[in-house]
């Protein structure tokens, strides 16, 4: 079979066919424990069910504007400035199928063959994928200093004459890492001077812990107007809990949003009229699910990490946010595939390598579900690597016998 060289030179999500595993082992009734998940277990706000039912109960189901419905930006409007205090117009919103969609059409607005898109490492594993669709080159940057915590410096090191692109994700995919108020200042003001687009993907803003306040780039961005080169996207996915509605957006300047609005119009129209209206229900509705998942996720995260600090040889880094935790197990095996190809084989533990996020030796555990699956599920993974564990383990009724 003949295909494009752009094809070949993507690999599938790897956080998706976890997933896709993990579902099939659940069918089989096997005792998997899901680390690897990428979406939180609440369930979705109930004002953006009553508002899906509403239409629904209508029976007006129709096309939605490529850059989504009128209803569906004014609560974007309301969003931004409920909470970065900046009022937007329409014409600098577009709204898409998830906020991937939002950075995706954004890069193929941006990018042409062979420009350069960088993004600190660790790196959601999807940058690099969307960079080669629009024939770009992703330069992911790991921090000179070792920490999950870029500077200014480490990015203005890499930019180069092809540089066209920066994308921060803060707090961090997979790390939880909050980028300080003076990092964001920072990388503002150097991709204004430089002239170069920068993409804030902000999708976990409001899921920080420990008495943070979220971030607010736009504070720190005078002429967000039509000169403007940040693009902010966000969504609802897991803020709100709200995966499987597949809404985000994007806020630029309105010169770029129709370029995007044009682009989406060819790939998929506008988003669906359905999942329009429950984003709407969720950002105009009670906002009271957002508050009780962060303190949901903190409590989650600090029962991790206990756990996970009881166990020998491992480097732990604490999230400032979102619900994952990026532990370094090179001290029990350097090569990250392998080691998440072996918790799954022996105790049926799903993680996902490091490697996919560009930093191999480590792997990313989500503490987005239930209390007890994080703690048998670094039992699980104790019992596996560390040599002075008891020989045998029980999960259930089956009776494992370490053989290795």
């Amino acid at each position: 079979m003949s295909i494009s060289q752009i094809a070949r030179s993507l690999a599938p999500s790897t956080t998706l066919k976890l997933n896709e595993k993990a579902t099939i082992l659940r069918q089989k009734g096997d005792p998997v424990i899901h680390l690897g998940g990428g979406e939180p277990k609440s369930k979705a706000p109930f004002d953006a069910i009553l508002a899906t039912t509403g239409l629904l109960d209508s029976g007006e189901i129709r096309y939605s504007p490529p850059d989504g419905t009128v209803a569906m930006k004014k609560a974007i409007i309301r969003y931004t400035e409920e909470h970065y205090n900046r009022l937007v117009e329409p014409r600098q919103i577009i709204a898409s199928n998830g906020a991937k969609q939002s950075i995706m059409v954004a890069l193929q607005a941006i990018i042409n063959p062979h420009e350069e898109v960088i993004f600190p490492a660790p790196y959601w594993v999807s940058y690099p994928d969307m960079v080669k669709l629009c024939q770009g080159v992703p330069r992911p940057v790991l921090p000179e200093d070792g920490t999950f915590y870029p500077k200014i410096s480490d990015i203005e090191e890499n930019v180069g004459s092809y540089t066209k692109a920066i994308i921060i994700n803060s707090p961090n995919n997979p790390t939880g890492a909050a980028y300080s108020e003076e990092f964001i200042a920072d990388i503002i003001n150097f991709c204004k001077k430089r002239d170069l687009y920068l993409i804030m993907d902000d999708i976990y803003n409001r899921l920080v812990f420990d008495n943070r306040k979220p971030s607010n780039c736009l504070n720190f961005v005078k002429d967000f107007g039509d000169n403007s080169k940040l693009i902010l996207t966000n969504g609802v996915s897991k803020q709100y809990a709200m995966t499987g509605f597949r809404i985000g957006w994007a806020i630029g300047n309105k010169n770029l949003i129709e370029v995007m609005t044009t682009i989406q119009s060819h790939q998929t129209s506008g988003p669906p009229t359905i999942s329009q209206n429950a984003a709407i229900g969720a950002i105009n509705g009670v906002q009271s699910s957002v508050e009780n998942l962060r303190v949901a996720l903190e409590n989650r995260r600090n029962i991790m990490l206990d756990n996970l600090n009881s166990f020998d040889g491992l480097k732990v880094t604490k999230p400032d946010g979102t619900f994952y935790c990026f532990v370094d197990f090179s001290h029990y095996n350097p090569n990250s595939v392998e080691l998440a190809e072996l918790l799954l084989d022996k105790v049926q533990v799903i993680t996902v390598p490091g490697l996919a996020f560009g930093l191999d030796g480590y792997l990313r555990l989500s503490f987005c579900g239930s209390v007890n699956d994080i703690r048998e599920g670094i039992e699980r993974i104790q019992w596996v690597l560390d040599p002075d564990a008891p020989n045998e383990l029980y999960i259930g009724e089956r009776k494992l016998v370490r053989d290795w």
